[in-house]
C-alpha cells in the first residue's frame, strides 16, 4: 500500500472538508500532508496552556487575539487543513472569512501544545511545523509538555523554518516580529508533569 503524502493523498480537500463538516462536535479533523488526522481531545493542563498564552497574549499586544481551534489552510498550495491550537491575529481578523477553514494571510503566529498521545512526534513537531512553513506564517510557537520546552520557529523560507531557538519552562522567550513580545515561562512550571 502507498503511503499517504501530499503527491497521494487519501482525499481531495473538497472530500475532506464535507467529513470534518459532518464529524461530530467531539471529534477534530485534520488534513495534513495528504493524510486524515484525528487530533486528541485536549486535557486540563493543555487548556491552561492556551488559557495562560491568550492572557499574556492580550496583556502584552492588545489588539491582537489568540483564536483557539482555528483551522487553516496550510501548506505550499494551501491543501492541507490544520486546527491550531492558537492563531494570533488582529481582532476580528477571521469575521469575513466564510468557513471553518481560514486563509493564512495575516496570521501572525500558530501555536501548537503536544498532547500525551503518539502522533505527537509527527503531527506537531513535523507535519504540522512544516505545513505553517509552507504556509508562510511568520512564527510557530511549539510548547513541548514532553521535554518542558517552548521552541520558536521563525523565518519561514522555501516551506522551512530558518530559526528555531528553544527554551525551558521558566526563561523569558522573546517571540520575534511581527508578534514582538516576551513570554514569561514561569507559570508553565505549574502545568508540567
Amino acid at each position: 500500500m502507498t503511503p499517504s503524502t501530499a503527491d497521494h493523498p487519501q482525499m481531495s480537500v473538497e472530500e475532506f472538508e464535507e467529513l470534518a463538516r459532518r464529524a461530530p462536535e467531539t471529534v477534530t479533523l485534520e488534513f495534513i500532508n495528504g493524510k486524515l488526522e484525528v487530533k486528541p481531545v485536549p486535557d486540563m493542563p493543555h487548556g491552561a496552556i492556551v488559557m495562560w498564552l491568550i492572557r499574556q497574549c492580550m496583556q502584552q499586544r492588545p489588539e491582537l487575539a489568540l483564536y483557539p481551534e482555528q483551522g487553516l489552510k496550510v501548506e505550499s498550495y494551501r491543501e492541507g487543513r490544520a486546527k491550531a491550537d492558537g492563531a494570533l491575529a488582529p481582532l476580528d481578523h477571521f469575521v469575513a472569512q466564510p468557513g471553518e477553514w481560514a486563509a493564512p494571510d495575516g496570521v501572525l503566529m500558530v501555536v501548537e501544545v503536544t498532547s500525551h498521545d503518539s502522533d505527537t512526534e509527527s503531527r506537531d513537531r513535523i507535519e504540522k511545523r512544516d505545513g505553517y512553513a509552507q504556509a508562510s506564517i511568520p512564527v510557530y510557537l511549539l510548547i513541548d509538555r514532553d521535554d518542558d520546552t517552548l521552541t520558536v520557529f521563525s523565518e519561514p523560507r522555501n516551506g522551512t523554518y530558518q530559526q528555531k531557538p528553544s527554551y525551558k519552562y521558566g526563561d523569558a522567550v522573546p517571540l520575534p516580529d511581527p508578534v514582538g513580545i516576551t513570554l514569561d515561562t514561569e507559570k508553565l512550571k505549574d502545568y508540567a508533569r
